[in-house]
């Protein structure tokens, strides 16, 4: 079944760009976190993370670097601000993942693509720049003054746009941050691009594709 929406807006950091905070916390902390311990290392700055974005809106940086010092708290060891620095610094330095350009150059010109991320203005700017392909709006949790998952930024790209949820498909690799949101405002039409990110849950109502290739015949392209 295909469907043709009237804007394909996307999650961008993790969906489209290839993310990668824990890829630098596994190399900057690998001599103090043992190899067999890595996993739940980095599954626990990744719960530090989504937790901070829960409260009062805090630029990105912050975010990272209250992670990174909640992660050392627990893990026991020193907070040093120059490594989750790093961290920030190369967040707008990172490009799309292998099968997103192409996917998405199939719909561009076709449908109007948008970007809601959990971003600030300044680097995200350069993520999009890097992607290859044009967008027809680009909205971060810096003009919502609130991150995903909270419904603010849902709120903020639907009043902007001045559409209805209806009018959406939205897409994302996390469920948790995304889909699940998206189905709660009522954004019927969702793609879960299938990363790894977490697992997935059927009851949200989406549709799961393998990469951003199979977009184009989701919406009959």
């Amino acid at each position: 079944m295909t469907f043709r929406p009237k804007y394909i807006s996307f999650d961008c950091y993790g969906t489209l760009i290839n993310y990668k905070p824990n890829d630098m916390a596994r190399e900057i902390f690998a001599d103090r976190v043992a190899p067999e311990r890595m996993a739940q290392f980095l599954a626990d700055f990744t719960a530090y993370r989504l937790d901070e974005v829960l409260g009062p809106w805090q630029p990105l940086g912050d975010v990272i670097r209250n992670a990174v010092r909640r992660l050392a708290r627990r893990w026991k060891f020193q907070y040093i601000d120059a490594e989750a620095q790093r961290i920030c610094d190369a967040v707008p330095t990172w490009g799309p993942h292998p099968d997103v350009t192409a996917g998405l150059a199939k719909i561009a010109d076709r449908i109007p693509l948008v970007i809601l991320s959990n971003a600030d203005d300044r680097d995200i700017l350069k993520n999009v720049e890097l992607l290859g392909v044009p967008f027809h709006r680009v909205y971060t949790a810096e003009q919502a003054q609130a991150y995903k998952p909270r419904m603010r930024p849902f709120e903020y790209m639907i009043d902007a746009l001045g559409c209805s949820p209806e009018d959406l498909l939205h897409v994302s690799s996390s469920l948790r941050y995304d889909l699940m949101t998206a189905h709660d405002i009522g954004i019927r039409d969702k793609a879960w691009i299938n990363r790894g990110h977490g697992p997935g849950n059927s009851e949200y109502g989406y549709t799961e594709i393998a990469d951003a290739g199979g977009l184009a015949a989701l919406v009959g392209l």
